[in-house]
């Protein structure tokens, strides 16, 4: 893989990752576009001690524009776009509507493809490679800023999730603190291993293999299994089978393996009732420098439709008290997801 990098009209990263050395990109950002966001402001709520942050100029960010007008497509001579090239392979360049920016951490766009109809289920697995490796070079890279604590990599796919933009990409988020969800597995990591001695996810990875009845596929490094406590009515985790605590840790043999797994996992989404699925993919990361070593490397996968004509709706005890109810019992999820020929 090759990485290149060059600098936007508003002076934005833009980092280009090349499936072949010898490709290159002399294309310049021509664009005369006008003065970078101010910095959003992060605000401690004291009854919950969590933050929130206040970005008011996300308001104006561009919302589900026509295919002939997609930021994230290839440039061309007559409508230049986010990305300069006539081509490319991954491309990550800092967010034009930041959630976070300056000392309240960073935000950053991944394309995955330049394809404007296709979907993370459609690239081949050497792609899958690439945009891992992309991953965890952007992970080092924010790793070292000082104002992050944690990098989250994640993709939000299908309107009925809130997308604004249809080409297929996620994000990378360069957090200043450690959100609820991250606190609440270190806390829970914490307590089995002061009570065990062992590491929590490698224990619930053993006790799902030695189970089989949620586990949805498999290799040689990753297991993919719905929750026994899935808070989604399809929820999948998938765990490289040797614990590490980011994506920069992992090996070659491990990279290569996940495409696999993940595509397979993936297209059973997509088959489930025979439209494509709305989906969020997490990547739960173990902070920068707090708690480091209790933190393991998972990726989080589910879906908020819960049957064909279906989508899950937060009820009140959800929204207002993280009380979940899940009307697919985790199992039954698995079986539907496993009888699915992807």
């Amino acid at each position: 893989m090759k990485r290149s990098a060059i600098e936007l009209a508003d002076g934005r990263a833009l980092y280009y990752y090349d499936e072949r050395d010898d490709a290159v990109h002399p294309e310049v950002d021509r664009r005369e576009l006008g003065p970078r966001p101010s910095v959003s402001q992060l605000r401690l709520d004291p009854l919950t001690d969590e933050w929130v942050t206040i970005a008011a100029h996300r308001q104006t960010r561009t919302h589900l524009p026509p295919s002939d007008e997609c930021p994230l497509c290839p440039s061309t001579p007559d409508r230049p776009t986010e990305i300069p090239a006539a081509d490319y392979d991954v491309a990550v360049f800092e967010n034009r509507f930041p959630a976070l920016s300056g000392e309240t951490g960073r935000c950053e766009v991944v394309c995955f493809t330049a394809s404007h109809e296709a979907s993370f289920a459609d690239l081949p697995p050497s792609r899958v490679r690439t945009v891992l490796d992309a991953l965890a070079d952007r992970t080092a890279d924010l790793s070292n800023m000082s104002t992050v604590e944690q990098v989250f990599c994640f993709e939000n796919r299908g309107v009925e999730i809130g997308v604004t933009l249809h080409h297929p990409h996620g994000q990378i988020y360069g957090l200043p603190f450690l959100p609820p969800r991250t606190r609440s597995l270190l806390a829970a990591a914490r307590r089995h291993h002061a009570a065990t001695g062992g590491h929590l996810l490698s224990d619930v990875l053993a006790a799902e293999q030695a189970s089989g009845v949620r586990v949805v596929a498999a290799n040689a490094h990753w297991t993919a299994f719905v929750p026994e406590a899935a808070r989604w009515p399809f929820e999948v985790h998938l765990v490289p089978h040797r614990r590490v605590a980011d994506l920069p840790a992992l090996d070659d043999a491990e990279r290569d393996a996940f495409g696999p797994v993940y595509l397979d996992v993936l297209r059973r989404f997509d088959g489930l009732f025979g439209r494509p699925m709305p989906y969020i993919s997490a990547w739960h990361q173990a902070p920068v420098r707090t708690d480091r070593e209790l933190g393991s490397l998972h990726l989080q996968l589910f879906s908020i439709r819960r049957a064909a004509d279906r989508l899950k709706y937060l009820a009140g005890t959800e929204s207002a008290m993280g009380m979940f109810v899940n009307d697919v019992p985790p199992e039954e999820a698995a079986r539907l997801l496993r009888a699915v020929v992807s």
